[in-house]
């Protein structure tokens, strides 16, 4: 059997306090990206840049829905999600979902 590479969900937080989530397979190369203004628009110009938070996903698919999930939270959710470092209960289910 062969077992895939892991996937990460990140928030990284600008110097506007704003919180962006992404998804990669790469995570050291992804934030190098970001810092650097070749990563996502809605990071370029807005550096210092600070890795907030990160999971973990065993696939791609996971890492997307968990992406999607997140993307839809308000920020007091996820300043929780940081300072817990875990996910809300509500997303701990997302494995189960087809």
């Amino acid at each position: 059997m062969i077992k895939s590479n892991p996937w990460f969900v990140y928030l990284i937080r600008d110097k506007n306090s704003s919180l962006y989530c992404g998804v990669t397979d790469h995570m050291i190369r992804r934030f190098r990206q970001h810092q650097s203004g070749k990563g996502a628009k809605f990071l370029r110009g807005k550096a210092p840049l600070t890795l907030e938070w990160l999971y973990v996903a065993d696939s791609k698919s996971t890492a997307m829905k968990l992406e999607y999930k997140i993307k839809r939270l308000s920020k007091s959710q996820k300043e929780r999600m940081i300072l817990t470092q875990r996910l809300p209960t509500s997303l701990e289910i997302l494995p189960a979902l087809p």
